[in-house]
């Protein structure tokens, strides 16, 4: 079989990581990772989690501009497994998206061979598993793109580069969280916080995680992997400059302490430059960002890890930096990030949509979420569907002809009614014309905060204000240097608006990056068609994808 002759090269030429071949194309990195279940202690108590290659959390990704990526995945696990690349854009390429939408499941006790590429793209991103609530148990990692040599970055190299993910910790596994969402409940607080899957005492006793060099410095991917809550990111005694952000890279502002929300990666560049040479606490703590007073008054939760200065000694003051208290503090820094449009770097969004503030709208559409008791469970809904996952995937029932038989296309308005009557449960997916530019806005009438994620593209994100939105809010839009990035924070009554050219075909994931709220519904699949049916538009359907529901034993289109 293809998939078995991929993984003997795979074998004989990486043996257990990688390897560099050299083609008259772009170069090919060659990976086998292994996903098995295994016992850690994050929080002080043993639990099983999902392990990358044996490790919690997984390997980080590591590849350069334009690479072409060849993943062999084993899935040991006692079930169906796939993997999602958190802000790679797939050109031309939803078969490698890793979501129920565009794959068929990885059995267990089998393997499947990833293959895409890392187009014109550089930044800080991650993976994770996108069924069921996998996610909660770990199974994630850090994927880093860096700039080719021969395109520069604002900025001298570092002296190291460090991957920082954060995230919020349940000790319950992973199912059983499941099963108090499928029995109509919803889950309670996390129970901690990690760093890279721990979190240290800050009593001189623990071990550093990180170490640094006086005057020297150094860069911190920081990413937000958790399930559900935004966290604030700082380093004690020491101040951060943000130097990317999801792939773009900013103006070069310092900061005291950023908010992290759920999806979302940044890059900053920190100095040892504190005299006192000893260790530091590096802290990542939950924001409680609600309107709901009594949400809003819960306890906050802080996961520590220690940074020491090479030839260091002593431990970390007890004096720790705050975290800040409000919401208005968190707009106002996401409002902040300006992109840097003197960077030498690769630009997303290929067909020159850069110029946003330039080009004329093609068509809005505002997605309003909810959530309400339907049949006595919980879901959660965009513009009044709450998103179901049919056997068969949509993309292939497209791609074989069969979609009339799977799902049905745009059952949702582009302006939905200030009132949504009800909720109703059924596949989400809206065509969207080919490069076509278009205004989305996302209005968030919930007393908590929403982070929504749309694989395949970089959008800019333009406006964010509170109340309800309407076409003479575009009046405040930043037109000029708004942020190209893939995920955006919608805060509780508020609208945040952002816009982007529809130029890669395929079908791609809109979805709240909140795992709870996306596994009850609040997603949808967006559907790019080009007529042309051209290979410079999508690839074809690989000959090694599986297939599964009614097109399962189907004839393959032709190419």
């Amino acid at each position: 079989m293809k998939i078995q002759l991929v993984f003997l090269l795979t074998s004989l030429l990486a043996l257990s990581s990688s390897v560099m071949l050299v083609h008259g194309e772009d170069p090919y990195l060659f990976f086998t990772w292994k996903v098995t279940y295994g016992t850690a202690s994050p929080l002080g108590h043993p639990q099983q989690v999902i392990l990358v290659n044996g490790l919690f959390p997984g390997p980080v990704l590591n590849s350069t501009t334009n690479n072409n990526i060849v993943l062999n995945v084993f899935n040991h696990l006692d079930e169906p497994l796939l993997l999602t690349w958190n802000g790679v854009q797939e050109r031309r390429n939803s078969w490698a998206d890793g979501t129920p939408g565009t794959q068929c499941p990885i059995p267990p006790g089998t393997n499947y061979t990833y293959h895409f590429q890392m187009k014109d793209q550089i930044g800080s991103y991650y993976y994770y598993p996108t069924l069921g609530l996998q996610r909660a148990a770990g199974g994630f990692g850090g994927i880093t793109i860096n700039s080719r040599p021969l395109i520069p970055v604002p900025y001298d190299r570092p002296e190291e580069e460090y991957t920082v993910l954060i995230f919020d910790w349940y000790t319950q596994n992973h199912k059983d969280l499941q099963k108090i969402l499928d029995s109509g409940k919803g889950l309670d607080r996390p129970n901690g916080v990690l760093i890279n899957g721990k979190t240290a005492k800050g009593d001189g006793k623990d071990k550093p995680m990180f170490m640094m060099k006086p005057g020297k410095t150094y860069k911190y991917r920081i990413c937000n992997v958790g399930m559900r809550e935004t966290l604030n990111f700082r380093i004690q005694d020491h101040r951060m400059k943000l130097v990317e952000l999801e792939g773009s890279h900013p103006m070069q502002n310092f900061y005291d302490s950023l908010d992290v929300h759920v999806g979302q990666c940044y890059a900053v560049l920190v100095t040892a430059d504190n005299k006192e040479h000893t260790d530091y606490v590096m802290l990542a703590s939950t924001r409680n960002i609600h309107t709901n007073p009594h949400d809003k008054d819960a306890a906050v939760l802080t996961g520590k890890a220690i940074i020491r200065y090479v030839g260091g000694h002593g431990a970390p003051s007890p004096k720790l930096p705050p975290a800040p208290t409000d919401i208005q503090w968190s707009v106002d820094q996401v409002r902040s990030f300006r992109w840097n449009l003197s960077a030498n770097a690769a630009r997303p969004n290929i067909q020159g949509s850069y110029k946003y503030g330039q080009i004329q709208i093609a068509r809005t559409i505002k997605l309003v979420n909810t959530v309400e008791k339907v049949k006595n469970k919980l879901r959660y809904a965009i513009n009044g569907v709450s998103h179901v996952d049919p056997e068969t995937p949509l993309k292939l029932a497209e791609y074989f002809g069969v979609a009339n038989k799977v799902f049905k296309y745009n059952i949702i308005t582009d302006n939905p009614p200030a009132k949504i009557a009800k909720i109703i449960e059924a596949p989400n997916v809206i065509n969207i014309t080919y490069r076509s530019f278009v205004e989305i806005v996302f209005e968030n009438h919930e007393d908590t905060m929403q982070s929504f994620n749309l694989d395949g593209y970089a959008f800019f994100v333009v406006g964010m204000e509170p109340g309800v939105w309407s076409p003479d809010k575009r009046k405040s839009y930043n037109l000029v240097d708004a942020v190209s990035r893939h995920t955006v924070p919608v805060f509780p009554n508020h609208w945040t608006a952002i816009l982007l050219t529809f130029d890669n075909v395929g079908m791609w994931n809109l979805r709240s990056e909140m795992a709870e709220h996306r596994y009850l519904g609040l997603q949808l699949y967006i559907s790019i068609l080009s007529d042309s049916a051209q290979f410079r538009d999508e690839y074809s359907l690989p000959e090694w994808q599986l297939l599964c529901g009614i097109v399962k034993n189907l004839p393959r289109p032709k190419p």
